[in-house]
């Protein structure tokens, strides 16, 4: 097994486990400010211990469950202009910017046609619609919510020319307290659309994202007093900068080369 899935899935199996609708209930968060981190392995077993601790002032985080698993894979495919309007908006930090994807939850079926929006405050804003079984991620239905979805939110056109730019794949579990909730991401693999072209994260790695109301969280503060710094990276727009280098901007190259050290 990859170490960090190893890692996550006993950070995991020593929480106590909540269903689905009790993570919804507590922190579902589709409004919600966040961070990123690239945690090495050792760090984060020993992060998720004392957020699991039972002795936690509070009480401890708990781990998703559904079905008796406690970590889950996800597949996930994004959709951009041939330009790649949405990558480089979100490369250069622009206000009105989306991500547009189709997530597959591999372990039960279920996919969701989605789209992140930043809010006036920075705030990132989910959107999502279920897709039934034989739906096409771009038909009638999911680009008519896309319209509008950015003309209620941003006043603007949804673009009519996409195409799949971006193929992800990795194994999740999630940490969840009152109004705070932490993915875990281990074994990320992307995959270039167009070339059938891939790339693997690091094994040794755990990507953290912390996901609140407010800002910092204690995981946050926790993952500091470890010397883990917040990191220039998403799925998106660090997976397409693996595969395609000539994309990596110099404020996430770091980072990029942290994640996918075998890229370069």
């Amino acid at each position: 097994m990859i170490p960090a899935v190893r890692a996550l899935a006993r950070a995991a199996m020593a929480a106590r486990p909540v269903p689905l609708a009790d993570v919804q209930a507590r922190a579902e968060l589709l409004t919600r400010f966040g961070a990123s981190y690239l945690v090495p392995v050792e760090v984060f077993a020993a992060f998720a211990a004392e957020l699991t601790d039972r002795r936690r002032p509070g009480g401890p985080f708990a781990a998703l469950c559904i079905n008796g698993r406690r970590w889950f894979r996800y597949h996930s495919l994004y959709y951009d202009t041939p330009d790649l309007r949405s990558f480089h908006d979100h490369r250069q930090g622009r206000r009105l910017r989306y991500k547009i994807r189709e997530r597959r939850y591999e372990d039960t079926g279920e996919r969701q046609f989605e789209i992140k929006l930043k809010g006036r405050r920075g705030e990132t804003v989910k959107h999502r619609q279920p897709l039934l079984p034989g739906d096409a991620a771009l038909g009638a239905a999911p680009r008519g919510f896309l319209a509008a979805v950015l003309d209620r939110s941003y006043g603007i056109a949804a673009p009519t020319d996409l195409g799949r730019s971006l193929e992800t794949d990795y194994t999740r579990a999630t940490l969840v307290a009152d109004g705070q909730r932490i993915t875990c991401d281990a074994a990320l693999l992307c995959r270039d659309p167009e070339n059938g072209r891939t790339v693997r994260a690091d094994g040794g790695l755990v990507l953290v994202e912390t996901k609140t109301t407010g800002r910092p969280t204690e995981a946050d503060r926790l993952l500091q007093g470890y010397g883990v710094r917040p990191a220039e990276f998403t799925k998106y727009c660090g997976g397409l900068s693996a595969l395609r280098p000539d994309l990596a901007a110099g404020h996430c190259r770091r980072a990029v080369r942290t994640a996918f050290p075998t890229a370069a």
